[in-house]
Order: C-alpha cells, then sequence, then structure tokens
C-alpha cells in the first residue's frame, strides 16, 4: 500500500472537525512536505515523526511523503497530529499489516504528540474532540496522561497508550489494549471556605445568599478590609453542585488549555478572579488561534474581579455582551469561534480612591472631583447590568473578637439555596438572572401595593427599564427562598435597597 488515511481531530473552539490524515508514499528523491493548512507545529511535526519511526526501530521509507490534512481550508495546529502522520506513514510502507486495519482505521480517530523516542505526550482539547467522536461513534486512541479526559464521556471508548510501540503492537494485535471504563463517580473535594468564618455583615451575607439563589450579579462595596473579598471566595461554597452536563461543559473549556482535569474538583463551581492587570483577550479569550479567556474558565462557575475600577474600561466593556448572552463569539479574518461564558459576576471596589469614604474612622481626605473620577472608570451600562449594589462597611472590633454563635455554616445556606433553584427549574426551566422581558413579565408579577412602590422607586431614582427588570428578578429569588409565589411589598424593597448606587446613598 502506498497510500493511508488516518483520523484525528483539529482544535476549533468548542468544536472539532474531522481531519484525514493521508499519506502518500511515491518515487523520486527523498523528501517530507506536509499540507494542509498546517501551522508551524505541525510543520514541525515531520521532524519528530522521523526520528521516532526510527528510534522505534522502524524505517521511514524512501522517497516523496507527503501528508494531506484534510480539509485544507482549516488551520491545524499543535502536536496532535504526530500519532496518526506517523501511523499513516508505517501503514503506507507496509511496514503495519494485519486483515482487520482497514476496518481498524476507518473506526478510529488518533490523538497524541510524539517525542523523539516514539513516546506519546498529552495534547490539548482532548475531551472536545473525544466528545466528538463518541457523537459519531469512533474510537480514540490518546495518550495515557489525556486517559482521564476521556473517561469522563459516559460511551465513550478510549484506549490510553503511552508509546508508539504499543499503538502498532494494538493495531497489528500483537499486544491489545483494552477500552478505558469510564469514571461513574468522582470524589469531590470538601469545601474548606464557609461562610460562618466571615464576621458580621449580616447584610453582605445575605445578597449573597440572594445572589446564590437567583444566580444574581452583585457588586461590593466599602473600605479595604471588611471582607468583600471572603464573601466571593465563599459564594461557590454555597451554590449547589455541578450536574453532569455542567460539569463535562467545565471539563471541556478548561481541556482546551491544556491544564488537565481535576477530578477532585469534578462537580465543584470553578472561581476565576484574574488581576486587574489582565487584558482584554486575557479575560474574553482570543489569540490567532481563539483560546477561551477567565470568562469561559468560569463557566457555570463564579468570576470574581477585585478592585473593579483598577480595570482598565475597554476590557470592563467586553463584558457586556456576555453577561447578557452568556457567550462569547471570537471572530478573526479566517475564522471564527463561540465559547460559552455563562458567569456568575462578584465584583468589588472601594468608594473611593483611598478607600474610605464613608467609613466610620472619617479618614478619607478625597475631593468631590477625585470621587467623581474614580467612579467613572465603570461605564453607567456596565453598572446598570449590576443586579445588586451593596455596601460592605468596617467590621466593629468587638464583632471580630467575639464569638459568633449564630453564624449561618455554608452548608445551612446551600441547602436554602438549592430549594429556592430547583423552585425556579420546576417553574421556567432557568434561574431568575436569566429570564427575558417576556418571561419575568410572566413570573414575577407583583401584587399590587408592591408595583405601587416599585413604580415610586423607578420616578424618585430615575431607574432605567432594566434596573426594572433586575430589581423584579431579584425579588423573585427573594420570594423563591422564602416558598411564596407572589412578590410583596417586602421582596421589592428588599430588591431595591440592594441597588445604592441607583439610589446615590454613597455619592
Amino acid at each position: 500500500m502506498t497510500i493511508a488515511t488516518v483520523l484525528s481531530r483539529a482544535p476549533f473552539g468548542m468544536e472539532a472537525p474531522q481531519v484525514s490524515v493521508e499519506v502518500d508514499i511515491g518515487s523520486g528523491l527523498p523528501s517530507f512536505t506536509i499540507v494542509g493548512l498546517p501551522e508551524a507545529v505541525v510543520k514541525e511535526s515531520k521532524d519528530r515523526v522521523r526520528a521516532a519511526i526510527v528510534n522505534c526501530n522502524f524505517e521511514l521509507p524512501p522517497g516523496r511523503i507527503t501528508v494531506n490534512l484534510a480539509p485544507a481550508d482549516i488551520p491545524k495546529e499543535g502536536g496532535r497530529f504526530d500519532l496518526p502522520i506517523a501511523i499513516g506513514i508505517l501503514v503506507a510502507s507496509g511496514q503495519l499489516a494485519a486483515p482487520t486495519l482497514a476496518p481498524t482505521l476507518a473506526n478510529g480517530e488518533f490523538y497524541g504528540e510524539l517525542s523523539l523516542s516514539g513516546e506519546l505526550r498529552p495534547i490539548s482539547g482532548a475531551l472536545v474532540a473525544a466528545l466528538a467522536a463518541t457523537h459519531v461513534g469512533h474510537w480514540v486512541m490518546v495518550p495515557t496522561a489525556n486517559n482521564t479526559e476521556t473517561r469522563l464521556i459516559a460511551g465513550c471508548r478510549a484506549i490510553a497508550a503511552t508509546h508508539l510501540l504499543q499503538v502498532c503492537a494494538h493495531l497489528t494485535g500483537a499486544q491489545n489494549l483494552p477500552f478505558e471504563a469510564p469514571l461513574t463517580e468522582a470524589v469531590v473535594l470538601a469545601q474548606t471556605l464557609d461562610l460562618s468564618e466571615v464576621r458580621g455583615q449580616p447584610q453582605a451575607k445575605r445578597a449573597l445568599e440572594i445572589a446564590a439563589a437567583g444566580e444574581h450579579s452583585i457588586l461590593f462595596l466599602g473600605p479595604p478590609g471588611t471582607g468583600k473579598s471572603m464573601l466571593a471566595q465563599r459564594l461557590p461554597g454555597i451554590l449547589p453542585p455541578l450536574n453532569d452536563t455542567e460539569a463535562l461543559q467545565t471539563a471541556a473549556v478548561r481541556s482546551l488549555t491544556g491544564r488537565g482535569i481535576d477530578l477532585g474538583q469534578w462537580r465543584v463551581r470553578p472561581f476565576r478572579a484574574p488581576h486587574h492587570t489582565a487584558s482584554a483577550v486575557a479575560l474574553v479569550g482570543g489569540g490567532s488561534q481563539p483560546r477561551p479567556g477567565e470568562i469561559s474558565l468560569a463557566h457555570n462557575g463564579v468570576l470574581f474581579l477585585d478592585e473593579l475600577p483598577e480595570f482598565d474600561r475597554r476590557v470592563l466593556e467586553v463584558l457586556r455582551e456576555p453577561l447578557e448572552s452568556g457567550a462569547i463569539t471570537i471572530s478573526r479574518a479566517a475564522r471564527q469561534a463561540e465559547f460559552p461564558a455563562s458567569f456568575q459576576l462578584i465584583a468589588a471596589m472601594n468608594p473611593c480612591p483611598c478607600g474610605y469614604l464613608g467609613d466610620t474612622a472619617g479618614n478619607c481626605r478625597c475631593s468631590a472631583e477625585q470621587i467623581q473620577r474614580y467612579r467613572l472608570r465603570i461605564s453607567g451600562p456596565l453598572l446598570d447590568r449590576l443586579d445588586m449594589h451593596v455596601e460592605v462597611p468596617r467590621v466593629k472590633a468587638e464583632v471580630l473578637q467575639g464569638q459568633e454563635t449564630s453564624a449561618e455554616t455554608s452548608q445551612q445556606v446551600a441547602t436554602r439555596v438549592l430549594r429556592a433553584r430547583t423552585v425556579q427549574w420546576q417553574r421556567q426551566g432557568k434561574c431568575n438572572a436569566r429570564l427575558s422581558a417576556a418571561e419575568v413579565e410572566r413570573w414575577c408579577v407583583p401584587e399590587a401595593a408592591a408595583q405601587t412602590l416599585l413604580m415610586r422607586a423607578m420616578q424618585k431614582f430615575a431607574l432605567s427599564a432594566r434596573a426594572y427588570h433586575r430589581i423584579l428578578k431579584v425579588a423573585r429569588s427573594i420570594a423563591d427562598l422564602q416558598g411564596v409565589e407572589m412578590l410583596g411589598v417586602a421582596h421589592v424593597s428588599e430588591a431595591i435597597a440592594l441597588r445604592q448606587l441607583d439610589r446615590g446613598r454613597l455619592a
């Protein structure tokens, strides 16, 4: 046989289109050519493959070796094509032969980077590729280091190998490698951060519970050292664990970064806290070959932005679209990739440049102009998209020193949050924060007195239509926590009180 075809897949955002690695061995002067829009790393595959084949006691066939990665209009990147190229050369040159080889190659896909000695090294995005292969009924051959990812997929027929010789022995029937059994259960590590560790701040804790119940975004305002970061870090501990679909989506995004999967955090919601010097590309993703950013790594979890005004304004503005849509589309001249970005935004900021405006210590020396300039670093449209703005004041010394026996644990709060979310999914099939305008009109109906109160607040504080709907969504979550169907005055008034920047109390 002078031509062979081996199947693989190319990374393409959250998709993995199938790639046919076609190898032809012709007559002529010795050469090794790879075509099909390969990136630099793929072009370098010929040197790795050549050394691996020779060091595994095979022969590199003389003549013109042409490798075509079809379809040719999809950019190919990474070292994942090393293994299929090597297998294709060995099959085309007749060094790999078996009666069942043709049907085996027709129903299998191969991924893996080769070392010069023939060892298989892990690739990024193995989970996404294996998901696509499972969908079409193919089995996959992956490096052992990627075995954990493929075992997370129900119904995936994955074979793990550590060396090119193992793969060759399996294809010829000399050594049968077993299909790896799927992981039916994964151990979840206990949360080490508990809400009971936060002293005082009853209003902020209450707001955090409401945010968890309805998946609402929240902005904490207060002087340094009052517990804003502590509160945000404890939000994942009161959120419901990920279900199978959510856990697989979150793991797939992480797999694209090449960081591997931690089984101990399989059902734990991700918590991402990028530094305020992060660029827009780092936050939303990008690059010549689009990669997921922090908002996608926080998919189904929490994105915490500390010192919110210190972020570049252009960086913050890119959050507006994913906050509404739950996805981010990255467009480049040659391709377009979409990544999931359904995250819960928690932000924290000081009330002024020095941080002590309104503090009981009275140490603020900022002028009105400095305070206004500091606040204007956050645009009005972005601030309007945050469901709650909550003040986190300084905690008194006696509260810090005393024993707070009445403080609730994260588990106690999580029980109420789970009950409220169950009600929401049974009623509308989504969390309250994700309701559309039409769904708000249907599911967030206040009683007459509550409607009158909301109309007065709209006129007095000049609230926008978006703020009107977000107040109703928050009120719906408050009512769900109490197990009440109709939105009452208490629910609406508390939702209004949780938007303090709209009311100008800290101006």
